[in-house]
């Protein structure tokens, strides 16, 4: 590479205490960067609710600013029941009737539960999604808290 040095140039001895930035001879700030494509298992597909339970697709379709209501958001390789596109949030619901379950059954539940939404929040981490867990009762959020405090879970008043 040549580098042209004008000769007429005269050199600063001392730089500014406060430099002005530089621009461009244009004018204008530099291009912004270009973001980088989506990979294709994290751009979401919509699908039927699988499973085929009122209760829960009801509750799925109802989460606030759901954009996929009446569907699944396949992400990453997993149904999720509710989309929030704006937010970036992907929601999980769980319908289970945890309150009227004997305590040694709660456990294994939220056992099972804990480690399925583990792995369901790193899928939806992993394509730069916020997770959500809702669940019908302030005992099973208690319970799912205690068990992994870093789950996001909300009771769903609206169902």
């Amino acid at each position: 590479m040549t580098v042209m040095v004008d000769p007429g140039a005269q050199m600063q001895q001392e730089p500014d205490a406060n430099p002005a930035p530089e621009r461009s001879r244009s004018n204008r700030d530099p291009p912004a960067p270009v973001a980088p494509e989506p990979r294709p298992e994290c751009i979401p597909h919509i699908k039927p609710h699988l499973g085929g339970d009122p209760l829960h697709n009801q509750c799925a379709d109802n989460v606030p600013q759901n954009g996929v209501p009446g569907f699944d958001a396949l992400v990453n390789g997993k149904h999720f029941d509710a989309l929030q596109i704006r937010a970036g949030v992907l929601w999980e619901v769980k319908t289970d009737n945890f309150d009227t379950y004997a305590v040694a059954l709660q456990e294994i539940v939220i056992e099972k539960q804990v480690l399925e939404l583990q792995r369901e929040r790193d899928l939806a981490r992993a394509c730069g999604y916020a997770f959500v867990v809702g669940v019908r009762s302030d005992a099973h959020r208690k319970a799912l808290r205690d068990a992994d405090p870093s789950l996001n879970i909300v009771v769903m008043d609206w169902c």
